[in-house]
């Protein structure tokens, strides 16, 4: 798991934060206005300010606006973990570009609008780049310039020698080095703890003197649990000396990635840190992904396939097209999950698994579970919102039972939706699982993609799965 960031706005970051939000709002809308100018000297087309044309290019001027407002929400770019540093700022800009570029191109593609202004499009993306990267450029250099002419870095210091906590805030600071500037004060424990094991408070106000005097203003202090009693007044000498003294509880670094402390009023939880899916606007937006995804699949796809592979089913052998199974949800909610039926119908379905050159497999069956076409039908599931498009592999709800007992964390990786592909399937773990050390994979690969989910992280996983269906699988059968 990841640990938990509090990432605090320095000046550093409201100015970059709020000079890329006004600069891109001044780069898109330009970039519309100088490509229709463009079209309409080069091409002929109308002016903006024509009365007739008035309406459709406000129409899409609106559009393309509210196209980028849901990029930056999908890829979080005006975050301040994406403003940390120039490399994110670069990732996010090129996520925003090429995102709205396939969003606002989809939608007027399906309009009676596209054809016709094909080549305000072209102005319009090709301006939209040279300004972007310009944009950013400038915004560099000038972000560079003032640090060095006003000092926009907050500095702070870190209190510690061969202390794991302070080592790791060191770390964690020269990270974002853009934002601070770090000053290490090596003190050694035996001189500022006496006999007794108490603090020599009194020693620590010559490092807080020490600290202003150098023009820092912020200093973080590990304390080990014994120590706190003496907080408020390690507080009182800071403040003496007009330092703001930030104290770090001493814990064992990897135990505090593991939880997150809240107040529910004045009383201190220790939780483990939720995953990235529990978070409602998260879940918003992968839910949007599913709906548009699986609309896009049972239209264009499913309408046509359909009927062809159950004229096929049907001449191989007899039963229903579609085999329906009840298998684990979110939350261990059964649901009835819809494939193309690849086997003889038979009495062993709902307990044993597919094996290689299982006879119960027809051939169109074989064909359709080596390519995963068999999964096509799901996509209904996934508009339904049973499934997503990616997510942990549902199991029979046999095999939930007996895996629960034999893995542990096992039951963790239903607390989201299952998928109809996911993390664990295109790294190798899919099929038949009767080794458990292969399922312990599988479920450290699915708890994986649970607490590091991003939305770039669904659609790399969507394009490896279109990768392994033509490529082929080792355990596909």
């Amino acid at each position: 798991m990841e640990p938990y960031y509090y990432h605090p706005q320095t000046r550093y970051t409201f100015f970059i934060k709020y000079g890329t939000i006004v600069s891109d709002v001044i780069t898109l809308n330009g970039s519309f206005f100088a490509a229709v100018a463009l079209a309409n000297l080069f091409l002929g087309h109308r002016s903006v300010w024509s009365a007739d044309t008035f309406p459709f290019y406000y129409q899409n001027l609106l559009l393309l606006n509210l196209a980028w407002l849901l990029m930056v929400l999908l890829f979080h770019a005006y975050s301040a973990h994406t403003l940390s540093t120039l490399p994110t700022i670069y990732r996010s800009t090129f996520r925003n570009y090429a995102g709205h570029f396939l969003f606002f191109n989809g939608v007027l593609f399906f309009s009676d609008q596209f054809h016709g202004y094909k080549q305000i499009l072209l102005f319009f993306y090709l301006l939209l780049a040279v300004w972007l990267a310009v944009n950013r450029l400038v915004g560099t250099y000038f972000t560079l310039r003032l640090d060095r002419r006003f000092g926009m870095r907050e500095r702070i210091a870190v209190i510690g020698r061969d202390n794991p906590m302070a080592q790791q805030l060191s770390a964690y600071f020269k990270a974002f080095r853009q934002d601070y500037e770090l000053e290490n004060l090596l003190v050694d424990d035996s001189l500022v703890i006496d006999a007794q094991g108490q603090l020599r408070v009194g020693l620590f106000g010559q490092h807080f003197q020490a600290a202003a005097v150098s023009g820092i203003r912020e200093v973080y202090l590990p304390l080990k649990p014994e120590h706190f009693l003496q907080a408020e007044a390690l507080t009182e000498v800071a403040e003496h000396h007009c330092v703001r003294l930030h104290l770090v509880p001493y814990v064992v670094p990897d135990q505090a990635i593991d939880y997150k402390l809240r107040y529910l009023d004045s009383v201190p939880v220790l939780s483990k840190p939720p995953e990235p899916m529990s978070e409602i606007h998260n879940r918003f937006k992968k839910r949007l992904f599913d709906l548009l995804f699986s609309t896009a699949v049972i239209v264009l796809v499913l309408s046509w396939l359909y009927p062809v592979l159950a004229i096929l089913i049907k001449l191989q052998s007899k039963g229903p097209v579609l085999f329906t199974q009840q298998r684990s949800g979110r939350n261990n909610k059964p649901f009835w999950c819809y494939k193309f039926r690849s086997m003889q119908v038979n009495a062993d379905s709902d307990q044993q698994q597919a094996t290689p050159h299982d006879q119960r497999i027809t051939p169109i069956g074989r064909f359709l579970r080596r390519t995963n076409l068999d999964e096509l039908p799901q996509f209904i599931n996934v508009f339904k919102g049973e499934m997503s498009v990616v997510g942990p592999r549902p199991h029979m709800l046999a095999h939930t039972a007996a895996y629960r007992e034999l893995i542990n964390k096992y039951m963790a990786r239903h607390f989201v939706k299952p998928g109809i592909t996911g993390w664990a399937q295109v790294n190798g773990y899919r099929g038949a699982t009767h080794n458990p050390v292969l399922m312990e994979r599988r479920v450290a690969h699915d708890r994986w993609y649970m607490q590091n989910w991003t939305a770039m992280l669904d659609i790399q996983i969507v394009f490896m799965t279109i990768i392994n269906m033509f490529r082929g699988e080792e355990n596909a059968y």
